[in-house]
């Protein structure tokens, strides 16, 4: 578990490039929840506390943790990548709002190929993931791969092994391409992986498995893959391209989606542009409309502010796609909602 300990308050904060005093509300504000931000929400916190002497903690313990403790009230924010649905935003009195973009990218250690010259299809790599293809040199991989040495090396497959956003959006694309992993897998934060499968908690955890042992597939972020220079599998899109994952593709597969449906949150899967990446996702924040503290109240609305107008180009330089100037706006109308 990482855990941002920041320290300090004083005096000036610029929210909305408007300098204001917010010593009348300094509060410690702490939140919790996925792995996948964790990089971004810890830099805008470092940022926001030089700026108004605020400090902000946040720990990356996967997003059903995030929820638990954002709705049993013991943070408050939680984080997570799998968005809550209007019913339970309603009955908890959340507010939902995107903070940035990402992918789920596929990510693979099979000696001879670099990255991004491995490619699969969805219901190939949904075969492989349901435990269904056990060998890198299968037909169905080969046919894909016209020429390529495929080796007669086992598959593994790398997973969560905590309840995880990150799975929840994976597994939600397998299940739109392979009515069988449906059946026998599932789609959620946490499912009934196959007999060939290994945990690692958190997107580092997978990471890391990945990473160690020769023939391992699994799934982890984008912005968590660039930092641990992994190698893509390119993922036949939509469109019938085969995509190596990238911010600029998550941001073609974001960019006809429509942010105005209730709790902001809308289908980024599978998207038709022709250089979309086809797992492309968004992380959500949850904060509770009235909290049992307006001060803390104020300094998480004012956090998250300061952050859609002064943190996308770090988001951006972390390997997370910023979110549309007008879905920023959006956000901002709706954290007034937070009070």
């Amino acid at each position: 578990m990482h855990i941002l300990n920041t320290i300090g308050r004083g005096a000036v904060a610029a929210a909305m490039g408007v300098a204001f005093s917010v010593s009348a509300f300094a509060a410690d504000i702490t939140g919790a929840g996925a792995t996948f931000p964790y990089a971004v929400y810890t830099k805008w916190a470092e940022s926001y506390l030089a700026a108004s002497g605020n400090k902000v903690n946040y720990q990356g313990i996967g997003s059903s943790g995030g929820v638990k403790q954002i709705k049993a009230k013991t943070v408050d924010f939680g984080g997570t990548d799998a968005p809550l649905k209007q019913e339970d935003l309603d009955a908890a009195r959340l507010v939902q709002i995107p903070a940035v973009m990402g992918g789920v990218t596929i990510v693979m250690n099979v000696p001879g190929f670099a990255s991004g010259t491995l490619k699969l299809d969805g219901p190939t790599a949904a075969n492989i993931f349901r435990g269904a293809i056990i060998k890198w040199n299968d037909p169905a991989i080969a046919k894909l791969n016209p020429g390529a040495k495929l080796p007669n090396l086992a598959i593994t497959v790398a997973h969560r092994s905590d309840g995880s956003g990150t799975t929840f959006a994976f597994t939600n694309y397998l299940v739109r391409q392979s009515a069988d992993f449906k059946r026998e897998v599932g789609a959620g934060n946490t499912v009934n992986w196959p007999s060939n499968a290994i945990g690692g908690k958190g997107n580092p955890g997978v990471a890391a498995n990945v990473q160690k042992i020769k023939g391992v597939i699994g799934y982890v972020d984008i912005a968590d893959a660039m930092k641990n220079r992994m190698k893509f599998i390119a993922l036949k899109n939509k469109a019938g391209n085969f995509i190596v994952p990238s911010q600029q593709a998550v941001a073609d597969a974001a960019a006809g989606a429509n942010f105005k449906v209730k709790g902001m949150a809308p289908d980024l899967l599978d998207q038709a542009h022709r250089n979309a990446w086809p797992i492309t996702t968004a992380t959500y924040i949850l904060a509770h409309e009235k909290g049992a503290s307006a001060e803390k109240q104020k300094v998480l609305a004012d956090f998250f502010k300061w952050s859609l107008n002064n943190g996308q180009k770090m988001a951006e330089e972390l390997g997370f796609v910023p979110l549309p100037a007008g879905v920023a706006k959006m956000v901002e109308v709706e954290m007034q909602r937070v009070r």
